[in-house]
């Protein structure tokens, strides 16, 4: 299945205008079986102080990495999405329940920068979150590493 355009896997966005958005907007394929398909998007960061995006490439182990960080979300655990990995670190830190978080992204091999923003979190964002997760799979079906 081909995608028909970009994807948001992650959309955190509050009313105030503070987002943190990874887009998938297309696919690298392994030259061989032993090599992992690999996503090519953005992480984009908008307040009304800073804007910014850096390009990203997403691992088949980031994906199942993602699911598993939102189970902690659902359980009110703050979590860390692909830490100490050669790639841009997300982390959110939940506050009161699960009605805003702190999103801090870490860029540590590029720009040495992290940015944090707090989001106001809109009801039922978990449930829309797996449902961009899945719609990423089926649009980029990948061979895991």
């Amino acid at each position: 299945m081909e995608a028909q355009g970009p994807i948001d896997l992650i959309h955190l966005a509050g009313v105030e205008g503070n987002s943190v958005v990874v887009r998938v907007t297309g696919q690298e394929i392994g030259t061989s079986q032993q090599d992992p398909d690999i996503l090519v998007g953005e992480i984009s960061v908008g307040t009304r102080f800073v804007k910014g995006s850096l390009k990203t490439w997403i691992f088949p182990q980031d994906l199942m990495d993602w699911e598993a960080a939102l189970s902690a979300l659902a359980c009110g655990e703050s979590i860390a999405w692909r830490e100490n990995k050669r790639a841009t670190e997300l982390r959110i830190d939940l506050e009161e329940g699960l009605e805003r978080a702190t999103v801090s992204v870490a860029d540590r091999s590029m720009s040495l920068a992290t940015v944090h923003v707090t989001i106001e979190l809109a009801d039922g964002w978990l449930e829309d979150h797996r449902a961009r997760l899945d719609r990423v799979r089926q649009a980029w079906p990948m061979r895991r590493d």
